[in-house]
C-alpha cells in the first residue's frame, strides 16, 4: 500500500472537468485507488465518487494505492494533482 496526502490549490476545487481526467488517469491501473477526506472515501475510478466528495480548495485529501502497480498509480496520481488541482 502507497500513500499521500495533498492539498488542493485550485480555487475550484475538483470539478467536473479535472475530475474527469483525473478518473482518466487512474482507470489504467489495475491496483484500488482511493481518496480520502474527513473520514469519507471516493473509488478514484468513478466520477461520481470523486465528485460528490464535494472537495474544495484548501482540503487535505488522502489518495491512497492498493495493488500490483501501485507505485506507478501513485506517481501518477500525484503528478496530475500538481499539475492540474
Amino acid at each position: 500500500m502507497k500513500e499521500f496526502k495533498y492539498v488542493i490549490t485550485d480555487p475550484e476545487g475538483i470539478h467536473a472537468r479535472p475530475a474527469g481526467l483525473l478518473v482518466k488517469t487512474t482507470a489504467g491501473f489495475q491496483s484500488a485507488i482511493t481518496m480520502e477526506n474527513n473520514g469519507r472515501k471516493a473509488d478514484m475510478k468513478r466520477i461520481f465518487a470523486v465528485m460528490g466528495m464535494g472537495i474544495k480548495q484548501g482540503m487535505e485529501i488522502t489518495v491512497i494505492a492498493e495493488g500490483e502497480d501501485e507505485a506507478e498509480a501513485i506517481a501518477a496520481v500525484e503528478t496530475f494533482l500538481k499539475e492540474n488541482l
